[in-house]
């Protein structure tokens, strides 16, 4: 893919503007991903003191972080699909706007209904990151775009590592409606600088929208996520947990067979069935299961009591300081993924990333009670996280069509936030099973800790496996094809400005 030819100026008209947000679109829509991710990540310091400031039942309280983990489960392939059908940037926009709305919702209540409304607005952010990624993939050189690509896949683990000690601090020292007027501002300074510095791409997938496949997709997704998300609290052999699970095969599966009839389907499944794109989405999930259980064992093995053994007893700020690091690994490894990925190709690299996550997980499992293997540990298996979630796009980019960028790569995030609400059950099964008496309350036995880790780094072996059997990697005659039309369309937008 060429330069994209500069737009012609009315006499007199200063060039200095459009330079300017040419130069501002990946700091732009890097910043929108980061802070999608601090966005989901500010409720967590906030879970153990919500029943008290809401007058709600703790069980009622986690709806807060399960609504948007389904939302955005929904939402992602869905908003992908309508921005390769209406635009990139105008779907991108109206993602940010529900996000900053729910924001200001969140900083407007104490009722837990209108919280739990709220954060489910703040789901469709999870969209931001596979709009982002299609956007640089219409809007930049091939020299470019490669380490735009990995930066953008990074801002999930940067945010996340951000948000966590920034949500503490706020926290600590205000009112907790206060970080949600942060983040509110700071998402209508994302809106507006998304629609002044990014392209609107002339590509786009015409066609009618499947109202019927998304309904359909919603219904089996909810279902499916409700039942992973709630099978620890209502009982893994209960028949509500079992009727989802049921409905969800059911639903879904009548969703297959409707998408494969449909025309202009949600989701393209005779692509998704192809081994370069569907291997893919296998190792998308598998690496967010191994990348997910880092995050929450850690948090919790550093603040559980020093009377276990092996807990430090640290509080939130102090947690969120020593994922600090992952975080910054995270911002300083993308470019590297990037080098990798045009050296040896993403298939490498993906395996790579898994490899490297698997063998965080070693150290873990050879140390968990000095606070500087803890650190070190999660930040190998965060440098893995980089690497894999880099490769992760650039895999679906060479793979399908430029006009299915958005919808593809909206079902890889998909496939991520499967594995990792998967994980995060697997990992609390674990923890609950191996528990003690510690002081009358039941914390997990430092075994058990161990186990979650050794299945983290089985399941990131596994990944490196699925990674290695992708077919060659190399642009595909469809994709050659595509970007052909890509630059012809472009071409044609510029003369025509």
């Amino acid at each position: 893919m060429g330069h994209p030819a500069p737009i012609s100026q009315p006499p007199g008209t200063s060039t200095a503007a459009p330079r300017l947000r040419d130069r501002l679109t990946i700091p732009v829509l890097a910043s929108g991903g980061i802070l999608m991710a601090v966005m989901q990540t500010v409720v967590v310091p906030l879970l153990p003191d919500l029943p008290r400031l809401t007058h709600a039942s703790a069980a009622t309280v986690s709806w807060m972080v399960t609504a948007t983990l389904l939302s955005g489960a929904v939402l992602t392939p869905v908003l992908g699909r309508a921005g390769d059908m209406y635009g990139k940037r105008r779907v991108l926009t109206a993602a940010l706007g529900l996000m900053t709305v729910g924001s200001v919702m969140c900083a407007l209540s104490s009722d837990i209904g209108v919280l739990i409304v709220a954060r489910a607005l703040q789901g469709a952010a999870a969209s931001v990151v596979p709009l982002s990624i299609s956007i640089l993939r219409d809007e930049l050189p091939p020299e470019r775009r490669g380490s735009a690509v990995a930066l953008m896949s990074s801002t999930v683990g940067i945010g996340a590592a951000l948000g966590l000690p920034l949500a503490a601090l706020v926290i600590q020292y205000a009112d907790w409606h206060t970080m949600f007027w942060l983040t509110s501002a700071l998402g209508a300074l994302g809106v507006a600088a998304t629609w002044w510095a990014v392209r609107e791409s002339p590509v786009r997938e015409p066609g009618r929208f499947d109202v019927l496949g998304t309904l359909g997709l919603a219904a089996g997704l909810v279902c499916l996520l409700l039942g992973v998300s709630q099978g620890g609290q209502w009982g893994w052999g209960s028949p509500r947990i079992l009727g989802l699970f049921l409905a969800a095969v059911a639903v879904l599966a009548l969703w297959w067979w409707q998408q494969l009839r449909t025309e202009r389907p949600l989701v393209d499944l005779r692509l998704v069935t192809r081994p370069r794109v569907g291997l893919s989405h296998v190792a998308a999930l598998l690496t967010g299961f191994a990348f997910y259980a880092n995050s929450l064992v850690t948090a919790q093995l550093v603040q559980a009591p020093k009377a276990t053994g092996y807990g430090l007893g640290l509080s939130i700020v102090a947690t969120g300081l020593c994922l600090l690091p992952g975080g910054v690994t995270m911002l300083l490894f993308s470019p590297l993924s990037a080098r990798i990925s045009a050296a040896r190709g993403p298939r490498v690299t993906l395996a790579l990333g898994a490899a490297v996550i698997a063998c965080g997980y070693a150290v873990r499992i050879a140390d968990s009670r000095d606070l500087w293997m803890i650190i070190l540990g999660a930040t190998v298996v965060a440098t893995g996280t980089t690497l894999a979630y880099s490769a992760l796009p650039t895999l679906i980019l060479r793979a399908v069509p430029a006009a299915q960028t958005a919808s593809a790569n909206g079902v890889n995030v998909l496939m991520r936030t499967i594995g990792q609400a998967v994980s995060s059950a697997a990992v609390a099964a674990v923890l609950v099973h191996h528990s003690s008496p510690v002081g009358g309350v039941p914390v997990p036995t430092l075994h058990g800790y161990l186990l979650a880790f050794a299945m983290a780094g089985v399941i990131a072996l596994v990944a490196c496996a699925v990674a290695l059997s992708i077919p060659g990697d190399g642009p595909s005659g469809d994709t050659r094809r595509a970007g052909a039309a890509t630059r012809g369309a472009r071409d044609e937008a510029m003369e025509g400005a």
